[in-house]
């Protein structure tokens, strides 16, 4: 179904808006308090799912599956990357009054990355039948390195490439800032006629490289789920809004999700096998059968609660340690020198830690 000019325009314009109360909310430092996650982690997910209604109403039942299949799985797939996030905060020891503050340029930098995929992917997918096999034997891959890496220690961020291509480039001002200077927060300093970047800009910086690495899975995921543009550009954009909000949420129960890993693998090995059907369904034989989309729904919703239930029961009365907790950093710490010679780890981002 083609999606007038006009509802994209209002559509990118509304996303617009989001962004920015999120920009207005996290302008000043503060801790961010389980009760503000709650309140803003729920606003967008009935955002997410008003949205969806209105999808179901206005281009049908088919498109309406299609958008919350792909919702959840690109949810899903952002709370695992909040694990990363976790340890990124925690090695650079982000003060918990600018985590906020990190993790909102992570979300804009995840959006603008997505939006560009996700254009350059409906492009070739157009052009190209045969990338939905590339795109699912992608999807197999990708799981086979989530239950690979699952339960591994996480990687070292500190020599992570954005660091190795900042610190050559820009002078790095490591300066400490306490809560109620001036020039607390700020991603950029100049100190004695000399400009330079702060310990917090080079935390961005990994955050968005991470992202880079964390969208090469899930274009192609929600591309197995629905070939609209439309869908799988708000899909996206509406798992990754609430994504702030809802790590603060979450920081305490992410080392109990020890069963998240295997239940995303299962859904991508789904999704792949799903792509590679598509494809032969539509190119080689119609015998060959493909998967509806109401199954992909019920296949995500099934996994996700089985995961969740299965990691809660085995971790009950006890925690596991998968994550360096950002909570670890004290309040008014700064993060620390980031050069790479202290550090042995090749900084690549693993799934989960």
């Amino acid at each position: 179904m083609t999606v007038p000019l006009w509802v994209w325009a209002a559509t990118i314009g509304g996303i617009a808006v989001l962004v920015a109360v999120d920009v207005w909310h996290a302008r000043s430092p503060h801790e961010v308090s389980f009760r503000e996650a709650t309140l803003w982690s729920v606003i967008y997910v009935v955002v997410a799912l008003v949205f969806g209604a209105g999808v179901w109403f206005f281009m049908g039942p088919q498109s309406g599956i299609e958008y919350y299949s792909g919702w959840l799985v690109e949810k899903s797939l952002s709370v695992d990357n909040l694990f990363i996030f976790a340890v990124i905060l925690g090695q650079f020891a982000v003060p918990k009054r600018h985590q906020q503050k990190v993790l909102l340029w992570g979300v804009v930098g995840a959006l603008v990355m997505r939006a560009v995929f996700i254009v350059v992917g409906a492009a070739v997918i157009s052009a190209f039948a045969f990338v939905f096999v590339v795109f699912g034997l992608f999807l197999l891959y990708t799981a086979y390195g989530l239950v690979r890496s699952h339960g591994q220690e996480p990687k070292d961020m500190s020599d992570n490439v954005a660091v190795r291509l900042t610190r050559p480039l820009v002078t790095v001002h490591e300066e400490d800032t306490a809560e109620g200077d001036p020039h607390d927060g700020q991603l950029t300093r100049r100190i004695g006629g000399r400009f330079g970047v702060t310990p917090l800009f080079i935390a961005v910086a990994v955050i968005l490289s991470v992202d880079l690495v964390f969208a090469l899975d899930s274009i192609p995921a929600i591309f197995g789920i629905t070939q609209n543009s439309y869908l799988v550009f708000t899909a996206n954009a509406l798992a990754l809004l609430g994504l702030r909000a809802l790590y603060f949420l979450l920081v305490g129960l992410l080392d109990r999700l020890v069963h998240l890993s295997y239940g995303l693998a299962f859904i991508l090995v789904f999704i792949g096998v799903k792509l590679i059907l598509l494809y032969l369904h539509e190119d080689v034989s119609a015998a060959i059968p493909a998967i509806p989309t109401w199954l992909s729904l019920t296949v995500i919703v099934v996994t996700l609660a089985v995961v969740t239930v299965t990691s809660l029961v085995s971790t009950r009365g006890g925690k596991n340690s998968h994550a360096t907790a950002p909570d670890s950093a004290p309040d008014d710490s700064a993060a620390p020198p980031v050069s790479g010679s202290e550090h042995d780890g090749t900084g690549s981002p693993t799934r989960r830690p």
